[in-house]
């Protein structure tokens, strides 16, 4: 069963969520416990769940996906079936880095990057709408990033 979190390990979560790369000495000494404790404690912190993965942030634009599009999916049913093949469809698309399933007026939001519109355009009438159960797609070109990839707050 899962500890609950003390202050301890909130401010390793907060250290870590800030830097992945933030090696155990230092997070030791940011939080006042010994290196063999902290690395405990990351170690629990993973066992348990409350980190998932660390990975590095690349730029868009450096790899060419400099274009974030987001995509409102209504489905042309509301199964569970097919919520599930149209979920299993997307988890094999690469170009898709996030789907939601959400109340509205859509059934799913998309977050989608690309090279420009003519790759997405490309994307859209190859791949989107021919995502199982696709009735309709309506899609928002991001004209600029305020808050991307925030931190959490706890």
């Amino acid at each position: 069963m899962p500890q609950l979190l003390d202050r301890t390990d909130q401010k390793i979560l907060r250290l870590l969520q800030s830097d992945g790369r933030m090696g155990n000495a230092d997070i030791a000494k940011r939080v006042n416990v010994s290196p063999a404790t902290c690395h405990r404690r990351i170690q629990r912190l993973f066992d348990e769940g409350y980190v998932s993965t660390v990975r590095a942030m690349i730029d868009p634009q450096k790899v060419e996906r400099g274009a974030l599009v987001m995509v409102g999916v209504v489905l042309d049913r509301s199964t569970r079936e097919s919520f599930a093949e149209f979920e299993t469809a997307c988890r094999k698309l690469p170009f898709i880095l996030d789907c939601h399933l959400v109340a509205g007026d859509f059934d799913y939001f998309l977050k989608i990057r690309v090279r420009d519109m003519a790759d997405f355009n490309h994307l859209h009438g190859d791949q989107l709408i021919a995502l199982p159960g696709v009735r309709q797609t309506r899609t928002f070109f991001v004209m600029k990033e305020v808050v991307d990839n925030a931190p959490l707050a706890f």
